[in-house]
């Protein structure tokens, strides 16, 4: 772990560049800085940062401040609305805005949830996340949930006796970036974890009785092993059996390494098309687990693929197949108003006000099927 002279000195409360779209009403509490392992072609995220860990206590003082900070907008005889409660406080100079933004953020919210920041916070020894957890349980006991991104090679080498203690302390989600099951994707994109790696920290979790989201990435194996990429995704998915599959369909913006390999011809994205035929062949392959898939990012062609297994494939799966039966020039025309953000669904293409709104999209920017796929990157550069 590299050292961080930001751990001899608080500087008040921190939050971390990233959280999953499932944790926009929690609360962010930054354990740990950037990413450990940062070398996968696909994420920019953290490139030209340093990983480290913030101290224990540090980390207190943050919920400390954002206790009292609440306590304090309880009281407030305006009830902690934002005229009142963003203003200076005299005396109190830990208050800073961002800890107020992030307290009052939470408590309109509910105060359910807490997402520990940022990429891989089970990096800290299991003895500090308990005496951590403990102190957040303490401090806000009404907490119903709180989730933690973590990589496989890291779950991997915890015990099973130290992921129970983590449990009991009440971490009861934790989201992995598995990508994909395919060992010679995993490897061709510097991951970092291979297949056997994945079950194991995916299986480690689930023995522990904490909820477990799993990623996948539609279009990680390029043109080439698209097939690939799907059948061994689903074959891991299959073996671990996880609480949620996360359906995160890939774009190669200009920062991040992958887009070389684009330029060189080492790799050939797959388009709109080709990453939900994949994704289709990813779950038509899914058999014998329970897991909820959930398509909640922007950058998915339907955010309507969505149900339990097994009982809702078959409704999953139908805005898919029925988006590949239709016409070249119809399959533009979605693409254009889910890329442009006037679709959410493909039954939003049959609302006559929606309809109209893609179609002078399609006119204002001259899509064709011809330059489609130039139109589709620079929609989703827009939205990375």
């Amino acid at each position: 772990m590299k050292s961080d002279s930001r751990n001899t000195v608080y500087e008040g409360v921190e939050v971390g560049p990233i959280r999953p779209p499932s944790e926009a009403q929690s609360l962010m509490l930054r354990l740990t800085r950037n990413c450990p392992w940062n070398r996968c072609k696909f994420c920019g995220l953290y490139k030209g940062t340093k990983f480290s860990s913030r101290s224990v206590d540090h980390i207190m003082k943050d919920i400390d401040t954002i206790r009292e900070i609440i306590d304090d907008l309880q009281q407030d005889p305006d009830g902690g609305h934002v005229s009142s409660s963003l203003r200076p406080r005299a005396g109190r100079p830990e208050f800073d805005q961002q800890a107020q933004g992030l307290a009052m953020h939470w408590m309109q919210h509910g105060m359910e949830s807490i997402f520990l920041q940022d990429a891989n916070t089970l990096f800290l020894k299991p003895d500090q996340l308990v005496e951590i957890l403990d102190h957040l349980r303490r401090s806000f006991p009404q907490v119903e949930r709180i989730t933690s991104y973590a990589r496989s090679q890291t779950i991997a080498r915890i015990e099973d006796d130290d992921m129970a203690r983590l449990a009991e302390a009440g971490l009861n989600r934790i989201h992995i970036g598995m990508e994909s099951g395919s060992n010679e994707v995993l490897d061709f994109v510097k991951k970092g974890a291979d297949k056997e790696t994945h079950v194991l920290a995916g299986q480690k979790v689930k023995r522990a009785g904490i909820q477990l989201s799993e990623y996948y990435m539609p279009g990680l194996g390029g043109v080439g092993l698209s097939r690939e990429n799907a059948l061994e995704t689903a074959d891991a998915l299959n073996r671990i059996d996880p609480d949620f599959i996360r359906i995160r369909t890939l774009a190669v913006p200009e920062q991040v390494e992958l887009f070389k390999d684009v330029q060189s011809g080492a790799f050939t994205p797959l388009d709109d098309v080709q990453a939900v035929e994949e994704l289709l062949l990813m779950i038509d392959h899914l058999d014998g687990i329970t897991s909820t898939i959930k398509s909640d990012h922007i950058l998915n062609l339907f955010q309507e693929v969505e149900g339990d297994l097994p009982g809702d494939v078959e409704a999953m799966t139908a805005p898919i197949r029925e988006f590949l039966a239709m016409s070249p020039e119809d399959q533009v025309f979605y693409r254009v108003g889910r890329r442009t953000g006037i679709f959410n669904r493909l039954e939003d293409r049959n609302d006559p006000e929606l309809r109209e709104h893609a179609l002078r999209a399609c006119r204002s920017f001259r899509v064709t099927p011809e330059n489609i796929d130039e139109f589709t990157a620079e929609m989703i550069s827009r939205f990375i």
